[in-house]
């Protein structure tokens, strides 16, 4: 197995790793499509400010700037969502819908690679407004 490149993984790896479960699951949810938006093919790789992995297929790129896009996996990408961490290799200086990603298993020695997945188009999302009681 080929290692993957640093610079990579250290961009993949979730830099709020401390939030609580709940909460990251309650802000999953409170993300939905920007109506009349429309997705985006890829998204530059210096704007990127974390990732947060929601589960197999779901992953939200959080953006310099403030914005958020999220990519739908177009199949399910096994244990991405259990190890929340994944790496990427890219030419370009761009993050695309046609890129693969591998997850990373960190299971207490060196990194493992994992599955290899295609990722989908990067939606615009904003989170909802609580409901007023």
């Amino acid at each position: 197995m080929r290692p993957l490149p640093l610079l990579a993984i250290l961009l993949a790896l979730p830099i709020a790793a401390s939030a609580a479960p709940r909460d990251r699951a309650a802000e999953a949810a409170s993300l939905t499509p920007i109506p009349g938006s429309r997705p985006r093919g890829c998204i530059p790789l210096t704007a990127i400010r974390e990732s947060r992995v929601r589960d197999d297929r779901t992953i939200d790129f959080y953006m310099r700037g403030g914005d958020i896009y999220r990519s739908t996996l177009p199949h399910a990408c096994p244990s991405l969502g259990f190890e929340q961490a994944f790496g990427y290799g890219t030419s370009l200086s761009q993050l695309c819908s046609t890129d693969i990603i591998t997850v990373i298993r960190r299971g207490g020695g060196p990194l493992i690679r994992g599955a290899s997945c295609g990722l989908g188009a990067f939606q615009p999302v904003a989170a909802t407004a609580p409901a007023q009681p």
